[in-house]
């Protein structure tokens, strides 16, 4: 299917290290302990094909926003390359900054404005028409189901829900040719999280967007996604169709296979604990 077209994004062997300090660090001490280097990021490769919904399942904790950080430019990987689009991420960042976007649970925001202040504020940054960009923040928020009196209402006033949809409108409000969602519906009420999903399609299948999508949400996977890479302790321990993988469990009790049963037949974990307990 992706064979003859372009490759977006290009990820080979890439690792990223921190150092965790762990119990009292007493200044006469230089040589003695108190670091630990925590790997969160271990020897990962992969390629997303432009128009392809690439997603990253794994539980918090897996490397999942690390690793978006590295694409980002926001952090610097200390091992292997990135690409978006053929421009290496550190030695073209400002050229990669102008193709990518980036939404995350953490998004900030001008809180005393409204919606409509804030990315009308991001478009000037990017050189937008002031006047197009308010007619296309309009409708954005009208297609995540956001009302027209809501982007005139200030921000702190909004429930978190709402927050995280103004945060998607900003990230596509400048057209992304590679859009990166880290976990954008985690901490979502139902309805809200079903809005940002139909979204995510329609950027699929309407406006050839290319799309990495971090989640430990299994049913997010598997109806967003393309293909899903299983991120366990920050590496990539299997990749494939949602179909793909789930062919590759042989027993189930007799109910359907999902993607938890997937993962706990590779890591021996139940990703949903997994996620709950590190949130």
């Amino acid at each position: 299917m992706y064979d003859n077209v372009p490759i977006a994004l290009e990820v080979t062997g890439v690792t990223k290290r921190f150092v965790k300090r762990e119990g009292i660090r007493w200044p006469w001490k230089r040589g003695e302990n108190g670091h630990k280097t925590v790997v969160a990021v271990d020897n990962v490769s992969f390629r997303v094909r432009r128009g392809e919904v690439f997603g990253i399942l794994g539980p918090n904790g897996s490397g999942k926003s690390t690793l978006v950080r590295c694409i980002a430019t926001l952090l610097l990987p200390d091992e292997g390359t990135i690409t978006v689009f053929g421009h290496d991420v550190l030695r073209e960042e400002m050229a990669v900054k102008r193709l990518i976007n980036r939404v995350s649970v953490e998004a900030s925001f001008f809180k005393k404005l409204t919606p409509m202040e804030n990315l009308l504020y991001g478009a000037r940054l990017y050189g937008m028409d002031a006047g197009k960009a308010r007619k296309r923040v309009l409708e954005i928020l009208q297609r995540l189901g956001l009302k027209r009196e809501d982007a005139f209402r200030p921000m702190e006033e909004m429930s978190r829900g709402m927050q995280q949809k103004v945060a998607i409108a900003r990230a596509f409000l400048t057209q992304p040719i590679l859009l990166l969602l880290d976990e954008p519906t985690t901490g979502l009420d139902p309805r809200s999280k079903r809005e940002v999903q139909a979204f995510v399609r329609e950027l699929r299948d309407v406006h050839d967007a290319t799309i990495l999508l971090t989640t430990h949400d299994m049913q997010e996977a598997e109806t967003l996604c393309d293909r899903v890479a299983i991120l366990d302790e920050g590496r990539i321990v299997a990749m494939d169709t949602p179909e793909g993988l789930k062919a590759r469990v042989a027993h189930t009790n007799g109910h359907e296979v999902t993607l938890e049963d997937v993962f706990m037949e590779l890591t021996g974990k139940h990703l949903r604990e997994e996620a709950l307990e590190e949130a």
